[in-house]
C-alpha cells in the first residue's frame, strides 16, 4: 500500500488540480464524520479531543452551543493565520463552518450511555471515526484545518517540527480548557496516541491521486 503523498499545492493551485466532483464530496463526508465523532466523544464522558477541551471548556462560560463554539475558535484560528502568513484553502473554510453544526445535530440525537461499558465504546468508536473522518479530508488536497494550519504556520515561523509545534500548541488548549471546566481524560490520551496511526492507516485508502508529481510528506 502507497504512503500518504503531499502534493505542496498553495490554495489556488488546490482548486485547479481537477477532480472536484469527487474531492468536494469525500470532503464534506469527511467533515460530517469529523462533527459527528466529537459529539460521540463528548457524550462518552470519558475525555475529549484536544481541542474540544477548550471548547467545553468555553462552552460552560458562555451562552453558545458546543458546535457554535467550534465555529467560533475555528473562525480567530484562521484570522491568526494572517500575520503568518498561512493561506486557508477551501476545505480550511468549510472546516471552520461545518463541523460545530454536525458536531450540535450529534449532540442533540446521541444520547450519554447508561453504563461505563456503554461510553468506552462510544468513546473508541468516535476516536476510529475521527481518524477516518480526518483522512478523507486530508486526502482531497483541499487545505488543512485551521487549528492543523496554526502548527504548520509556527513550524515555518520557528524552525521547529510540526510536530513539535502541533503539540505545544494542544497542549496549551488542553490546560487552558481544563482550567475553564473542560473534561480531561482516558478519551483525551487515547486520542492523542491513536489518532496518528489511525491517519496513517487510512489515508492510503482514500487519498484522491491528482496525478501530480508528489513528494512523500514526513
Amino acid at each position: 500500500m502507497a504512503a500518504y503523498q503531499d502534493p505542496g499545492l498553495t490554495s489556488r493551485e488546490q482548486l485547479a488540480a481537477g477532480r472536484m466532483p469527487r474531492r468536494i464530496c469525500q470532503l464534506l463526508v469527511g467533515l460530517a464524520l469529523f462533527g459527528w465523532s466529537m459529539a460521540m466523544m463528548v457524550r462518552a464522558g470519558l475525555g475529549v479531543m484536544p481541542w474540544d477541551v477548550l471548547h467545553q471548556g468555553l462552552a460552560d462560560h458562555l451562552p453558545w452551543t458546543f458546535g457554535q463554539i467550534v465555529i467560533a475558535v475555528g473562525a480567530i484560528v484562521l484570522i491568526l493565520w494572517i500575520p503568518l502568513k498561512q493561506w486557508p484553502g477551501l476545505g480550511t473554510i468549510l472546516n471552520v463552518l461545518l463541523i460545530g453544526p454536525v458536531a450540535d445535530l450529534g449532540l442533540r440525537v446521541i444520547d450519554e450511555p447508561a453504563t461505563l461499558w456503554g461510553s468506552m465504546l462510544l468513546m473508541i468508536g468516535g476516536v476510529v471515526l475521527n481518524g477516518l473522518a480526518g483522512a478523507l479530508y486530508i486526502g482531497v488536497h483541499l487545505g488543512t484545518g485551521p487549528r492543523d494550519g496554526l502548527g504548520i504556520a509556527l513550524h515555518r515561523l520557528t524552525g521547529r517540527s510540526v510536530r513539535q509545534m502541533r503539540s505545544f500548541v494542544e497542549i496549551l488548549v488542553v490546560i487552558v480548557g481544563w482550567l475553564l471546566g473542560g473534561v480531561v481524560g482516558v478519551g483525551t490520551l487515547l486520542y492523542a496516541l491513536g489518532v496518528g496511526p489511525l491517519l496513517q492507516l487510512f489515508l492510503p485508502f482514500v487519498q484522491v491521486d491528482l496525478g501530480l508529481e508528489q513528494q512523500v510528506a514526513e
